[in-house]
């Protein structure tokens, strides 16, 4: 059982580990050992995930995320099997937990008067600057 926050954990059933052999440090020891983890989640498939957190996992363009609505999590970070299983399971978490947060809503607002002429003010200076220029080059 992963626990997501205190309302949501996602079962085991819901998760596929598959080990594998990592590369980096560890000398030899590295090509006899499958050290890193590959961990799936089913995002699409899920039921217990609430659909909004879904929907949203689903919409992100993460390269993370198979066209089928599976989430590939690697983890090689460290030597140890274990401490790689858990470093894939808290990413996976952390995932979930932004997802479970729907985005604030953008307010349109609109630009300040006192802004509208300091932005005007500096394109006024800007195209004088570049007048003196055109001048000076054509021999004027």
């Amino acid at each position: 059982m992963l626990h997501i926050s205190r309302s949501l954990s996602l079962p085991d059933t819901e998760l596929t580990e598959r080990f594998l052999r990592a590369d980096g440090p560890g000398g030899q020891h590295v090509n006899r050992t499958e050290s890193a983890v590959e961990l799936r989640f089913d995002v699409a498939a899920s039921r217990s995930l609430p659909e909004d957190a879904r929907a949203r996992l689903l919409a992100r363009r993460d390269r993370r995320m198979t066209e089928a609505g599976v989430l590939v999590i690697q983890a090689r970070r460290f030597r140890e099997q274990a401490r790689n299983r858990d470093d894939a399971r808290e990413r996976l978490a952390e995932l979930v937990r932004g997802a479970l947060v729907a985005p604030k809503k953008r307010v349109a607002t609109r630009p300040t008067r006192a802004s509208q002429e300091r932005r005007l003010a500096g394109k006024q200076l800007r195209g004088k600057l570049k007048q003196a220029r055109t001048r000076h080059w054509n021999g004027e």
